[in-house]
């Protein structure tokens, strides 16, 4: 099937498939959602999609429950283009299908794209888009530079194809929107499952093009994809070298010198002590006659860095997030909480810098186990020990923390984009 061009420039639009789980990454979060040097692998995705002129819709497709977070996403950086989010499917193909129905009238190419392939340099989808609008598809390839066997699942060599014949085939493709929407269709009524678009459309009767493709466009899988993406941000900013790496996912400390956008929060915390309950603080189980009274663990100290880091991004307070109403949250562990408003700032594009956290309180003592709050503390955000700071003071027998009736926390937390 081959178009004309007739002489005008094409209307694009981008269909990104985001039904990743982040199961190969280690990661407690969907990878399109983890923090690529302060920003979700999935905005930074869409905004290259949406940066290139032609392009006038951004679809996304992915798993219904992930929806409420990719539109908090998009909601607070707003692109040059419209953005909807669509439940996907079953499978890859399927979440493809719904998100072309999305897709507008007036539009001549979809260009399919992976979530996880935020660093595709412009001229690519420039040459994908190009060719799909003169030849009807096209997709990006890199010609194999090793040698490719084909082996047989009890791991024997069956055959070696010739090299110059082998290309690895990356993302975005791009197909004229009324071929790829038939094709599509086609194969659910049949029951055809492709390995990618092109494989469809090629089942489908239609010749796919191949163009020269970049070897920065990477997909980011695995952990070691995520430490090359960053070094590869840094080379295109110009910053070379690596920042530091701290515990967790491996972001270690703000770069201030390459910041450009701060926030700082403040958190504050108040519990009681009652009889009966363990004293949790930090994460840490407190040897004390007494705990402190809530429908968590009660946990003043996290639940003032969770409010500090929440306040900095503007997302509310913890009580908006994990209600004491909410029967699912009585007797919860506060790490648990930490780490999801970790993710939550995360998703919103920061990343967190520092937390400076105060009890106050006139027994038990503090200092023995500082250290291991301030380890607990950095691991739940993904940070450098020497980015957290724990201290307590008594009030000097004033008011109810001085007179021992309860615990007050007080944090600080820095974030950048």
């Amino acid at each position: 099937m081959i178009l004309s061009k007739e002489n005008r420039t094409p209307r694009a639009a981008f269909v990104i498939a985001a039904g990743g789980t982040g199961t190969r990454m280690n990661a407690s979060v969907p990878k399109q959602f983890l923090a690529l040097d302060g920003k979700p692998i999935l905005l930074r995705t869409a905004e290259s999609c949406a940066a290139l002129e032609e392009v006038a819709q951004v679809v996304v497709a992915l798993p219904p429950e992930h929806i409420p977070q990719a539109e908090a996403v998009f909601s607070s950086h707003p692109l040059r283009v419209p953005v909807a989010c669509v439940p996907g499917g079953e499978n890859r193909q399927a979440s493809v299908r719904n998100g072309c129905r999305r897709v507008g009238p007036g539009v001549d190419v979809i260009l399919v794209h992976d979530a996880v392939r935020p660093l595709c340099p412009r001229e690519v989808m420039r040459r994908v888009l190009d060719a799909a609008w003169e030849k009807g598809a096209a997709v990006p390839g890199l010609p194999a530079t090793e040698t490719i066997q084909r082996v047989s699942r009890s791991g024997r060599v069956l055959k070696t194809p010739p090299r110059e014949e082998l290309y690895a085939i990356q993302t975005p493709q791009a197909f004229h929107a009324k071929l790829l929407a038939e094709a599509l269709d086609r194969a659910a009524r049949e029951g055809f499952l492709g390995t990618d678009e092109s494989s469809v459309v090629r089942w489908a009767g239609h010749p796919v093009a191949v163009v020269e493709g970049a070897p920065e466009n990477i997909k980011i899988t695995r952990p070691l994809d995520m430490r090359l993406a960053r070094l590869l941000l840094q080379a295109r900013a110009g910053r070379g070298g690596a920042s530091g790496e701290g515990p967790g996912d491996g972001q270690g400390e703000v770069d201030m010198a390459a910041g450009g956008d701060w926030r700082i929060g403040q958190g504050l915390d108040y519990h009681r002590f009652v009889e009966g309950r363990k004293l949790i603080l930090g994460g840490v189980e407190i040897p004390f006659e007494k705990g402190l009274d809530g429908h968590s663990d009660a946990d003043a100290l996290l639940h003032a860095v969770c409010d500090a880091l929440l306040g900095a991004a503007a997302l509310g307070d913890i009580g908006r997030h994990f209600p004491d109403t909410d029967p699912a949250w009585r007797g919860r562990d506060s790490m648990f909480f930490l780490k999801a408003v970790r993710e939550k700032v995360e998703a919103a594009g920061w990343r967190v810098g520092n937390v400076d956290a105060t009890l106050l309180l006139q027994r038990p003592k503090i200092a023995p186990h500082a250290e291991a709050m301030r380890r607990n503390i950095a691991g739940a955000l993904g940070i450098d020990m020497r980015a957290v700071s724990v201290k307590a003071t008594t009030t000097e027998g004033m008011n109810a923390e001085g007179r021992g009736e309860g615990v007050s926390a007080q944090a600080v937390a820095l974030i950048c984009r």
